[in-house]
C-alpha cells in the first residue's frame, strides 16, 4: 500500500483519496455502477483512487499518476432503459462507423481511423 495517496479526510488532494484498490465500502467506480447497472445520477464525486501506473515504462517513459473517482453507491440511479429513438440513432451512428468513404459500402466492422477507408481500398493488391 502506498501511504502517499492514504488521505481519507481530503486535506492534501482536496478530495478523500486513497490507495488503488483500498477504497472503502460504499464507494464504486463509473464501470462498476455500470456493471450493477446504475449511474452516478449528476452526483459529484465523493472520493478518489490514485496510483502510478507502469503501462509507459517499457518504452521509456517514466510511471504516470493516474486516478479513478469514485461515487457513492447509495445514491446512484438506475441506468436509463434504451428507447425506440436511441437504439435508431446508436444503428445508425454505428452505420457510419461501418462504411468506407471511397466505395460507399458496409466494411463488416469499424474502419480503423489510421487507414481511413476499408482494408479493401486501402490495399487493392
Amino acid at each position: 500500500m502506498s501511504a502517499r495517496f492514504f488521505d481519507p479526510d481530503g486535506d492534501l488532494y482536496g478530495l478523500p483519496t486513497f490507495p488503488f484498490r483500498m477504497a472503502p465500502k460504499g464507494y464504486a467506480t463509473r464501470r462498476q455502477l455500470r456493471a450493477d447497472g446504475l449511474r452516478p445520477g449528476g452526483q459529484p464525486a465523493a472520493a478518489q483512487l490514485l496510483w502510478f501506473s507502469n503501462r509507459r515504462r517499457r518504452t521509456g517513459q517514466p510511471p504516470t499518476l493516474r486516478v479513478a473517482y469514485l461515487y457513492h453507491r447509495d445514491r446512484a440511479k438506475p441506468v436509463r432503459p434504451m428507447t425506440s429513438g436511441r437504439a435508431a440513432a446508436l444503428a445508425k451512428a454505428m452505420l457510419a462507423r461501418r462504411t468506407c468513404p471511397t466505395c460507399q459500402t458496409d466494411a463488416g466492422y469499424c474502419i480503423p481511423r489510421s487507414l481511413g477507408m476499408c482494408v479493401t481500398c486501402a490495399y487493392p493488391s
